[in-house]
């Protein structure tokens, strides 16, 4: 190669790094939040080339047009069909303020409306929450919903299978929506599929990775819901897939891990909103229209619910919220916002992937200087490097405000993931208190008035407590100026939306 060939190129290079950045100045900052902008540059800007084409991989979070659009068609098909469920609240002049305003924003941002006269239990233990849906699957009449970010036959799932099959043996119309990338991930996922294709139910993967096939969005956009619903009647939800403990991973039984979760049994009118997630999913996936055979009206439910006692003093208000990338806003951040800045007393928060934005951050941090009681759980160790590395960067700032952190033991991840308030005002789901939670995973939260669910909820938080050891500020300044620039680098690179 001559010196002047050589010169062309690399001038050609330098020019085409500086027109990397300059468009990447332009084009990224728009409708970004600037930490998320700011992530993006400095990638783009340290390693532009590389940077540039992580960007056009996974920089953009809007999913395909056609996907949208079904959001925002059962949206409306729902908000048509729960218009009279508003009335299923009789104590509405009761609630605070502060809880009405938050009702009227998650039905603005998702068509749910809240209703009364609900019951719902916690299950932390783990193979007595799958066998207990697997027993309401063995009472079913008419359909079967089922809904996982990874889903998985093996020795703890098979009676939950074995249900879904005797339910399609009796005529019942069984439907399974499992997360795509995630469940492939899974060392049984061709047993998995085989199965589900044997026993005859109804499934489809949950935005499916198959530009072949025309289906493809950015790659690492996930549903991560859980739920199950069983003829309108009960449902299931929580942070729990439908996997063994050890998520069938021979690197986690090499590490001896396991997963602690908690799930809650809902029925009452609430069931219908938790059916309607469903419903949405599968008109998304499958592009089949089911509100008009399969949505069981809340009116129905609560009239049903009537006939069991639901009624009694400790009936609780409840509240599905969805929340994903097909919706506009970040419904789930909203929701923990209001109820953060909210709290009188005091903010419990369970989250295993504890990696906030800054409105977070400050919220949970002013009201610990407002002179709330402000306590965090999360996993002493972590099964994923770079997000436990980011969640530990936010340690500090934490314990200098006072928060109180508790460190859930090993070999165990402390999966579950619920925000208690005060004494009657709590949240269980899928989400995670985290960027990607947020903005880019498919969640569902189910917000709980009431103080027999607070109580019990209490009971659960104390659990964690009594084998959880606290992190202190003198413990943490002790920690090595390596982990903590990891942790660092790991907290730049979480931004990345």
């Amino acid at each position: 190669m001559s010196a002047e060939l050589a010169a062309l190129i690399g001038g050609l290079l330098i020019l085409l790094d500086w027109v990397i950045r300059i468009i990447a100045l332009i084009v990224i900052p728009r409708g970004r939040k600037p930490t998320a902008a700011m992530s993006w540059l400095l990638a783009v800007f340290l390693i532009p080339f590389v940077g540039i084409v992580l960007f056009l991989l996974i920089g953009n979070v809007k999913l395909p047009a056609k996907r949208r659009a079904r959001q925002r068609e059962i949206d409306a098909a729902i908000a048509e069909r729960t218009t009279a469920s508003d009335a299923l609240v009789t104590d509405r002049a009761d609630w605070p303020a502060w809880f009405a305003t938050t009702v009227a924003q998650n039905r603005a941002l998702t068509a749910l409306p809240a209703s009364g006269g609900n019951r719902a239990e916690l299950i932390g233990d783990y193979q007595a929450s799958i066998d207990r849906m697997a027993a309401d699957i063995d009472t079913a009449e008419r359909f079967v919903h089922v809904e996982f970010y990874i889903g998985a036959i093996d020795d703890t799932t098979r009676g939950f299978f074995a249900a879904m099959e005797r339910a399609v043996a009796r005529g019942v119309a069984v439907r399974v929506l499992i997360d795509h990338v995630a469940s492939r991930r899974v060392s049984v996922h061709e047993q998995t599929f085989a199965e589900l294709d044997r026993i005859g139910v109804q499934w489809a993967f949950l935005l499916p990775v198959q530009p072949l096939k025309g289906r493809y969005q950015r790659p690492d956009l996930r549903n991560h819901r859980k739920l199950v619903v069983v003829d309108g009647r009960v449902a299931f939800t929580g942070s729990q897939n439908l996997i063994a403990r050890d998520y069938d991973s021979p690197k986690n039984r090499k590490r001896g891990l396991m997963w602690q979760e908690l799930v809650t049994r809902v029925t009452g009118p609430v069931v219908a909103s938790v059916n309607a997630v469903f419903l949405s999913d599968w008109y998304a996936e499958t592009g089949e229209q089911l509100v008009d055979t399969e949505h069981v009206p809340a009116a129905e439910v609560a009239s049903r619910s009537m006939d069991t006692g639901h009624e009694a003093s400790d009936a609780l208000v409840c509240q599905v919220v969805p929340s994903g990338p097909s919706y506009e806003q970040e419904n789930n951040l909203r929701l923990f916002l209001s109820l953060v800045a909210s709290a009188q007393e005091r903010v419990i928060i369970t989250s295993p992937y504890f990696v906030p934005d800054e409105a977070m951050m400050y919220a949970i941090t002013s009201a610990r200087l407002r002179g709330l009681d402000v306590q965090l759980f999360v996993s002493e160790i972590g099964d994923q490097g770079s997000v436990w590395h980011a969640q530990r960067s936010y340690y500090e700032p934490l314990l200098r405000a006072g928060v109180r952190i508790w460190l859930y033991p090993g070999p165990y991840i402390l999966h579950a993931k619920h925000l208690s308030i005060d004494d009657d005002v709590a949240v269980i789901g899928s989400s995670n208190m985290d960027i990607r939670s947020f903005n880019l995973n498919f969640e569902i939260s189910l917000l709980v008035r009431g103080r027999s669910f607070v109580d019990d909820m209490r009971e659960v938080e104390q659990g964690y407590r009594a084998i959880s050891r606290e992190l202190t500020l003198e413990e943490w300044e002790r920690e090595p100026a390596k982990a903590t620039f990891l942790d660092g680098v790991a907290r730049l690179t979480s931004a990345l939306q």
